[in-house]
């Protein structure tokens, strides 16, 4: 077993934001221990919709990862 940090980054959709860093996380190989939002730019788009999607944030994780026999 092999703990390996990543940094992940996805645009706010639309909707609850848990599923959304839930499906970044698993495009990784390896089981997340932990994750954090370490950051959030600021969005592209302007009105209404800006205050809650459309904004890129960093997420940095911890990875389990199974050794290679």
């Amino acid at each position: 077993m092999r703990l390996e940090p990543r940094q992940l980054r996805l645009v706010r959709q639309e909707g609850p934001l848990l599923p959304q860093i839930e499906a970044a996380l698993a495009t990784v190989e390896g089981k997340p221990l932990r994750w954090a939002i370490t950051s959030v730019s600021p969005a592209e788009i302007t009105g209404p919709e800006a205050a809650s999607w459309g904004r890129e944030l960093v997420l940095e994780a911890v990875f389990c990862l199974a050794d290679s026999p």
